[in-house]
C-alpha cells in the first residue's frame, strides 16, 4: 500500500506540474517601490543608494566648485576689492568694458595664444610618435612606457624649479656645458626671445607622457586583423597609418586635443615660477605673462576682485567657445 500512495503522489505531482500555476506575490518593500521621473521609471531603492555614493562628492563640489563660480559671477558685476568684500555695490558692465580696453590683457592673450599655438602641436605629435613607437610588444617596451610617463608624476611646481636651476644665467647646467664646449653661455629664462619658447620646452617634456599613455590605450582597441588585410592589398606603412590607425583613434585625438587646449589656456604655473618678473621686453610688455596668471594678480596682487571676476568670465566664455566649436568641427560622437 505504501508503494501505491507513493506512486499515486508522484503521478499526481508529476501531472500538476504541467498546470499553469500563477506565482507567489511578491512581497511589497522599498526596495520595490518605483517613482516617476521624467518620463522614466526608477526603483526607489536604487536611487537612493546611487545619490548616497555621490553625495561626498556632490557636497564638496558644490561648497568648493559650484558656489565660488557663482559667488566670482556676482563679483563680475561690482565694485569689489579684497578689503571691501562686505560693502559692495553694483557698478554693472565697467568692468568688462575696462577688460577690454586694456592692453595688458590683450598681451597676455597674446601670450597665452602663442603658447597654445606653438606647445598643443607640438605635445600632441610628440605623444603619439611616442605611443606608435611603443605599441609594439619588444623587449623594454614597459621600461620606456614608464620613462616617458616618468615626470608627469612631478608637480608643475617640482618641474618648474628643476628646469629654472637648469637654465640659470650664472650657475645651470645648459651654460655650463655651453661654456666647457667653448660656445657662449645664453640668457635663456632672461631673454625675452627665448623664455616662452623654453616654458613651451619644459611644458612639452612634462606632459607627453600623459597623453602617450591615452593614445596606446585607443591604439590598442584597433584590430590587428585590419593591417593584415591592408598589407594584403599593398598598402604601405603610411598609408595604413592615414586610413586605418587615424580614423580608429579620432575619438581619442578628440579627447587628448580638447582637454590639451584647456589645460593650455590656463597655463600660469611654468611661467610663474620661472620667470616670476613677467620679463618685460623692449616695448614694455610682459612676455610671458599669461591671461591666467593676469586674472590671479589683479585679484591676489592688486587685490581687485571685480575686474579680476570679470576677465575671469570673459576668459571662461571663450575657452567654453573653443571647445564646443572644436568638437563641432571635428564631428566625434560621445
Amino acid at each position: 500500500m505504501e508503494g501505491i500512495e507513493i506512486e499515486t503522489a508522484v503521478v499526481t505531482e508529476s501531472a500538476s506540474a504541467g498546470e499553469p500555476q500563477s506565482a507567489p506575490p511578491r512581497k511589497s518593500g522599498s526596495r520595490n517601490k518605483h517613482f516617476r521621473l521624467f518620463g522614466k521609471d526608477y526603483r526607489l531603492y536604487d536611487t537612493l543608494v546611487g545619490l548616497g555614493f555621490i553625495a561626498p562628492a556632490l557636497i564638496l563640489g558644490i561648497i568648493f566648485v559650484i558656489a565660488p563660480i557663482v559667488v566670482s559671477l556676482s563679483y563680475a558685476f561690482t565694485d569689489a576689492t579684497m578689503f571691501t568684500l562686505d560693502d559692495v555695490h553694483w557698478n554693472n558692465f565697467y568692468n568688462f568694458g575696462k577688460a577690454f580696453s586694456d592692453p595688458k590683457m590683450w598681451n597676455a592673450l597674446g601670450n597665452t595664444c602663442l603658447f597654445v599655438v606653438v606647445a598643443v602641436p607640438l605635445q600632441l605629435g610628440i605623444a603619439l610618435g611616442l605611443a606608435l613607437l611603443l605599441n609594439k610588444e619588444v623587449k623594454g617596451n614597459t621600461f620606456f612606457r614608464w620613462a616617458y610617463f616618468c615626470p608627469v608624476m612631478l608637480s608643475l611646481a617640482v618641474t618648474s624649479f628643476l628646469w629654472m636651476n637648469l637654465l640659470n644665467e650664472q650657475e645651470g647646467l645648459f651654460n655650463g656645458l655651453l661654456t666647457s664646449m667653448g660656445l657662449p653661455a645664453q640668457k635663456f629664462l632672461n631673454d625675452p626671445d627665448q623664455a616662452m619658447m623654453l616654458i613651451v620646452l619644459v611644458s612639452v617634456w612634462q606632459g607627453a607622457g600623459y597623453q602617450m599613455l591615452i593614445f596606446l590605450s585607443g591604439l590598442k582597441n584597433i584590430e590587428p586583423a585590419l593591417y593584415e588585410a591592408a598589407s594584403l592589398d599593398g598598402a604601405n606603412k603610411w598609408q595604413q597609418f592615414v586610413h586605418i590607425t587615424l580614423p580608429a583613434i579620432l575619438p581619442t585625438t578628440s579627447f587628448v586635443l580638447v582637454t590639451m587646449l584647456i589645460g593650455a589656456f590656463r597655463l600660469i604655473t611654468q611661467p610663474m615660477i620661472m620667470t616670476p618678473s613677467g620679463l618685460p621686453n623692449v616695448d614694455g610688455k610682459e612676455v610671458t605673462t599669461t591671461m591666467s596668471w593676469y586674472i590671479y594678480q589683479q585679484g591676489l596682487t592688486y587685490y581687485d576682485v571685480g575686474f579680476s571676476s570679470a576677465i575671469a568670465l570673459i576668459y571662461t566664455v571663450f575657452l567654453a567657445t573653443i571647445a564646443l566649436t572644436l568638437r563641432k568641427v571635428m564631428d566625434v560622437k560621445d
